[in-house]
């Protein structure tokens, strides 16, 4: 079974948080928003646990923007082919926080091919953002032990590094606009 649509996004294009996943799966091809099957409902659910609206604070896109025939893993070509897209998309949201929902989209924007185990929980620095890898909720389905230590505790402490480090940056920037307001330089 093929995509039948362009999946883009779903969330709000002036937020200062952006996901980027993998590619859409049946219920986002259906529905043409990334993450709103059951991978979605984990998100969603993760992101309000930490104070993120997932409406109002967040613009949700995916690496690949249609369904791979019989959900497969996307192929390089076609991420390749993608990626001027992606960056299409980054640009015009122009977010201060990136998180990557697991291993294709951390390769795919980071170039990076380590297990996502041991990439996630670490920030990164690309293009002048902050990159948070996370496990791709997916992952979190298969695994769903919410103890100390398990990917869903951890992807929910990495969900809080990175609302952290928003409310950090939102700070910064309302220092630097107040300072502006009161005719200092900063």
């Amino acid at each position: 079974q093929s995509s039948s649509k362009v999946v883009v996004s779903r969330g709000n294009p002036l937020a200062r948080l952006m996901i980027i996943g993998e590619a859409p799966g049946a219920s986002e091809d259906a529905l043409g928003k990334p993450f709103v099957g059951r991978s979605g409902k984990i998100l969603d659910s993760l992101l309000q646990d930490v104070g993120i609206d997932p409406c109002k604070d967040v613009f949700i896109c995916n690496a690949l923007k249609c369904r791979p025939p019989n959900n497969r893993r996307p192929t390089k070509r076609e991420l390749v082919s993608s990626l001027p897209w992606l960056k299409q998309q980054i640009k015009l949201v122009d977010p201060w926080v990136i998180a990557l929902a697991g291993s294709t989209a951390v390769d795919v924007v980071l170039g990076l091919k380590d297990r996502i185990s041991i990439l996630r929980g670490v920030w990164q620095f690309w293009e002048g953002r902050m990159v948070m890898p996370l496990f791709h909720p997916s992952y979190l389905l298969r695994n769903p032990s919410k103890v100390e230590g398990s990917p869903f505790f951890l992807t929910l402490g990495d969900l809080l590094e990175v609302q952290n480090r928003l409310k950090g940056l939102q700070e910064a920037d309302t220092m630097k606009i107040s300072n502006v307001d009161m005719g200092f330089k900063s």
